[in-house]
């Protein structure tokens, strides 16, 4: 094992210089072992006739063995190009050798030919087997041994792809498709599903890696949920579109995503949808560069807009969705302008400078501040930059003769219970009143829930806790939640946008809540660790439950009342909701920016309470400086009585 070790070592054209030295031994064996096998006496071994023929069809034979390229091909990638060279090389050998024994009036008997050829493709293209052979299954057996769950195109690539990685090795494979279960493919058997926990015992695998990048996602849900109770980490192939861009190989295993668990199938975009509101047009996104403000850049750089006008206020997030923006458009060959412009939604007379100067036709509202419990504790800039920012950028729109505007809102916006909400819902309340003045610009709204990944969603916590080893913190048991991806929902806010007809209120379908606790118990399983919990004490890493946080509700909800119609999409819904004229809600709006220019906070909340948003908070008044200030005034006021009272 060490000399083969030392010859896989050497470099390339000392390899190649033993293949050639030894393949010369190989045909020089080939020649003899063919005339003791015809002629039956080694008294042919003395014969000066025969090793000289032999000793001039060696060069002959090397020679084309060169030219068919058999010693360019890499050893442990042998395939079909180098068969194919060996046979060749074997065949004009033997030519060779007939032809010089013919014209060397060498007496050579007819059948040695052909039992020559034989054992040179025996000796050449066998010891080339063996050592891939060699390679693929004792030299290379570095790292974590996985089984292979799919044992069509994507897994024997995968198969390939790993046995010369350093991280993980195959050991088998599993495949629900009855014809191939009990058979071998590259080396590695192939079993049935009811034999993965015998085989994980027995093979002492780690990881389960599912080869299916095409399969739908209720179908990998469902062989998730049959690998979630052998607490071995399950990982996946990327995708199969990034497979053929290049943009990831198939040794790019990932831990299962989150949308496989939900199982939900995503619903291909309608094009004509997608590209209503901004080919060949001015599109402004602000707050390109969160979560959702990204993506949707993203989703529109690919309907070819004329330009896209990035509006953020992060100097970073501007910077880094710029480059990737500039970087995309160059690789795939759009020559797009795209103009990074830093600025705030609170800053009413920058925004319609930006949409005046660049003619903008097509505007998604995504600048927000969406972390509940933050925005709980920062009233005034909540209100701010989610009530008056969509005011003033509203307003911009109106007077820069913006064509359509789009306002991404959330499910928290529905009965809300928190700050974050009650703006999220005042400011669809502005669009309602607005779109039924007179001017050019059409508004709509799109809700939807959590969308998963984005900044402040809880999968990206679960991981980082059960990569540390625990625990994992759930604020309660019967918390629950709508989940949808980045992608889907910012493909679903573009189509909903070319919808609207002014005023709209749409709502996506996000499918069935998710029990939060669920989720957290099945990331754990299916990371190869046990949930630690009274019925299982020994188990690895436990979830403990934190408590509600401020403004946060037990189940959200996707309308306010149940008046609710289907519309052409079926993942799209339009919500008819309660709206206030723009008279009435001007008024409203007054009140509410005066509270926050004085910072009353108490007057901020019955504004809040007042208007028609269905604000019903669990919690007191949770602004930090409020509370500060409260406090400061209580000791004042317990100084002045303890001084009075000496």
């Amino acid at each position: 094992m060490e000399f083969l070790q030392f010859l896989f070592s050497l470099r390339r054209s000392q390899k190649r210089l033993v293949s050639v030295m030894v393949d010369s031994v190989f045909l020089l064996f080939a020649f003899w072992f063919a005339l003791l096998v015809r002629l039956d006496s080694v008294d042919v071994l003395l014969k000066p006739d025969y090793w000289w023929l032999i000793l001039l069809t060696i060069p002959f034979s090397i020679t084309a063995f060169v030219r068919l390229g058999l010693y360019r091909a890499v050893l442990r990638y042998l395939g079909s190009q180098a068969l194919t060279a060996i046979v060749a090389g074997v065949l004009v050998s033997t030519v060779v050798l007939v032809l010089l024994a013919y014209y060397g009036s060498i007496d050579l008997p007819r059948t040695v030919p052909f039992i020559y050829a034989a054992f040179s493709l025996v000796f050449v293209g066998g010891a080339r087997a063996l050592m891939r052979s060699l390679v693929g299954s004792g030299m290379n057996r570095r790292g974590e041994p996985v089984v292979i769950y799919g044992a069509g195109v994507s897994g024997r690539q995968t198969s390939i792809a790993l046995a010369q990685s350093h991280e993980y090795y195959p050991i088998a494979f599993v495949d629900d498709d009855e014809s191939l279960q009990g058979t071998v493919i590259q080396s590695l058997h192939v079993h049935a599903p009811k034999e993965l926990r015998k085989l994980v015992k027995q093979k002492a695998a780690t990881r389960v890696l599912l080869a299916m990048p095409s399969a739908s996602r209720s179908r990998r849900q469902e062989i998730i949920n049959q690998l979630e109770s052998l607490t071995v980490k399950v990982m996946t192939l990327p995708a199969m579109a990034d497979l053929v861009s290049g943009d990831k190989l198939f040794s790019d295993v990932k831990e299962v995503e989150i949308e496989d668990l939900l199982g939900r199938d995503s619903v291909a975009p309608r094009q004509n949808l997608l590209t209503a509101n901004i080919k060949d047009k001015v599109v402004m996104v602000t707050g390109a560069g969160g979560s959702i403000g990204s993506e949707l850049c993203r989703q529109i750089l690919k309907q070819s807009p004329k330009k896209l006008v990035l509006f953020e206020l992060s100097e970073y997030a501007l910077y880094s969705i710029e480059r990737e923006l500039c970087a995309t458009a160059l690789e795939i060959g759009l020559d797009i302008e795209i103009l990074p412009i830093m600025g705030s939604v609170q800053r009413e007379n920058r925004v319609h400078a930006v949409m005046k100067a660049f003619k903008v036709q097509t505007v998604y509202h995504a600048a927000a501040y969406k972390h509940v419990p933050l925005v709980e504790h920062n009233v005034v800039e909540g209100v701010r930059n989610n009530v008056f920012g969509t005011l003033y950028t509203a307003r911009a729109a109106i007077s820069a003769n913006v064509e359509t505007f789009v306002l991404v809102s959330t499910d928290k916006a529905v009965r809300p219970t928190n700050i974050m909400g009650t703006t999220k819902r005042m400011a669809e309340l502005i669009l309602q009143a607005l779109s039924r003045e007179s001017h050019q610009t059409r508004f709509c709204m799109v809700r939807f829930g959590n969308v998963l990944g984005s900044s402040g969603s809880v999968v990206p916590l679960f991981r980082k806790q059960i990569a540390n080893g625990g625990p994992v913190t759930v604020t309660h048991p019967k918390i629950t939640r709508f989940f949808m991806t980045i992608p889907e929902a910012s493909q679903l806010v573009i189509q909903a946008g070319a919808m609207g007809i002014g005023g709209d209120v749409f709502v996506l379908d996000m499918g069935k809540s998710v029990k939060i606790v669920d989720l957290a118990a099945k990331m754990i399983r299916l990371s190869g660790f046990e949930v630690k919990d009274a019925a299982n004490p020994n188990g690895d890493i436990a979830i403990e439950f934190t408590g509600l946080r401020p403004g946060e509700k037990l189940y959200e909800e996707l309308l306010v009342g149940d008046d609710v119609t289907g519309t052409d999409h079926e993942r799209i819904m339009t919500a008819n909701e309660v709206y206030l004229p723009w008279n009435k809600l001007e008024y409203i709006l007054a009140q509410l920016d005066k509270a926050c220019h004085e910072f009353n906070h108490e007057i901020i909340r019955e504004i809040l309470l007042a208007a028609p948003t269905g604000f019903s908070p669990t919690d007191g008044i949770c602004d930090l400086v409020w509370q500060q200030k409260k406090a400061s005034e209580d000791i004042d006021v317990k100084g002045n009585v303890v001084n009075l009272v000496s």
